[in-house]
């Protein structure tokens, strides 16, 4: 029997790639998703425990916006997909906080409570601040022209007080910087005007919610999915890729092919002869605590807390296995809901090394894990009202489960720090998607995968 022949075939059922799955489905395009693990999802996946349905990866979905705003990348999208925003379901955040020693900013949905907080505990910055909005306002930071500029040394130009940008940066960095150290400009414009000018939501059930409605869209639309496809290589010949080769030994052909799996991971894949990228670093532990109290009851109402401990905001690989010295901490039940809550939970996020968690051995790697929970949630408790007796269910990931479930060179949860942002591989007919394109975040990552499929597949389309 002959290999089956695509249109196009696309690696990885993440949220970019269901997003330019359905993009092509749509113009009648022959679309195979290829996904090497039991369920869709990605980076924003989600996995069940004691018959709770935990997602991975979603404290929360950037980018909110209502319905009306026409122009915001949200609803652009959601144009692009024929997905109405009523189907997400969003319900925006209360506050959340950024909290440094001896200051804290909160910040909403709404960018005059940030401005506010901004006047308050940093007056001499206010004009500064307009300035960097006045900035970010003309930015183009979608080009995909765009090369690699310093955000600490633009922000430079903007303020005087050196405290002022490590806290603007500490909410962006985390939510999606491949750097260490730094941040790239235009990556640093969109996770701001994503965050602080847009906003948060989460959907109503998780992130289930936006799988099964991306999934559902795609199939609708004559998509075919398949689940547990491993693909161990991509076919290239003549400098042109023509298919892929599954674990089954399973090769299958298309025209075009859009890899979700990162710059490096493709490069690899179809034989490294083009590859110059190096992988990235950054990776983290989450655990995951379900209460039996919400910490609203115990009068924190923010949303999400993004704390550090010093004047000076260290974004690096930890030098230990966790580094405690800054995290997120996440509450989703306190998501503005005017429905019944979630069960209580607490979701906390750490820098770690993927480098020393890989040299534990199979014994040592879970006594750490059980050590390191520890004491997560001890600094946890030092930071909110949490009460170690109201803990019901706990749960952790570490670098190592980044890289089994994402397939990222170490474990590195937002890639390589070199984008490709117009998604050209050097391989003819190979194109890449997702987080190595450049585009951030949930939004961001459907964005990348329309945007693809628009510019490589669908030239005849507009």
């Amino acid at each position: 029997m002959s290999p089956a022949n695509y249109d196009t075939i696309i690696i990885g059922a993440g949220m970019s790639g269901l997003a330019a799955g359905i993009r092509l489905a749509y113009y009648g395009r022959k679309v195979l998703i290829l996904e090497k693990h039991t369920v869709p999802g990605g980076l924003n996946s989600y996995f069940v425990r004691n018959k709770r349905v935990l997602d991975v990866g979603l404290h929360a979905m950037t980018n909110y916006v209502p319905k009306n705003v026409r122009l915001a990348p949200l609803n652009k999208l959601l144009r692009q997909l024929k997905l109405k925003w009523e189907d997400l379901e969003l319900i925006p955040q209360n506050h959340s906080e950024i909290r440094f020693p001896g200051v804290s900013l909160r910040f909403s949905n709404q960018i005059d409570l940030l401005k506010h907080e901004i006047a308050e505990k940093f007056p001499a910055q206010t004009v500064g601040f307009k300035k960097l909005l006045d900035f970010i306002e003309k930015f183009d930071a979608l080009s995909l022209t765009n090369t690699y500029s310093s955000t600490r040394t633009a922000l430079s130009d903007f303020f005087t007080d050196p405290l002022l940008p490590e806290m603007i940066l500490c909410p962006l960095m985390y939510y999606g910087s491949a750097w260490e150290h730094d941040m790239d400009l235009s990556q640093f414009a969109i996770m701001f005007r994503s965050i602080f000018l847009e906003g948060f939501a989460r959907p109503k059930k998780g992130v289930l919610t936006v799988i099964n409605l991306l999934k559902k869209q795609f199939l609708d639309h004559g998509g075919e999915l398949r689940l547990s496809a491993n693909v161990v290589k991509i076919i290239v010949k003549d400098n042109k890729a023509e298919g892929v080769e599954l674990e089954s030994g399973e090769e299958l052909t298309a025209a075009s092919i859009i890899s979700t799996a990162g710059y490096c991971e493709t490069m690899n894949l179809a034989g490294g002869t083009l590859y110059s990228g190096k992988p990235g670093t950054m990776s983290f532990t989450e655990v995951i605590l379900c209460l039996s109290e919400p910490l609203s009851a115990l009068g924190h109402t923010s949303t999400i807390v993004f704390y550090n401990d010093s004047d000076k905001f260290e974004y690096r690989k930890a030098e230990s296995l966790v580094s405690l010295n800054s995290g997120v901490l996440c509450i989703p039940d306190n998501f503005a809901s005017p429905d019944p809550k979630p069960e209580p939970m607490l979701r906390v996020t750490n820098m770690a090394s993927f480098d020393l968690w890989k040299k534990l051995g199979k014994t040592g790697y879970y006594a750490e894990k059980k050590a390191w929970l520890e004491k997560i949630i001890d600094k946890a408790s030092s930071i909110l009202p949490l009460k170690k007796e109201n803990i019901i269910f706990t749960d952790m990931f570490t670098p190592l489960t980044v890289e089994r479930f994402t397939g990222h060179i170490n474990g590195a949860v937002y890639g390589s720090p070199d984008k490709i942002r117009n998604g050209e591989t050097g391989f003819r007919n190979l194109f890449l998607a997702g987080t190595d394109q450049g585009f951030l975040g949930i939004v961001g990552a459907m964005l990348s995968g329309v945007s693809m499929a628009n510019l490589h597949v669908l030239k005849d389309n507009g």
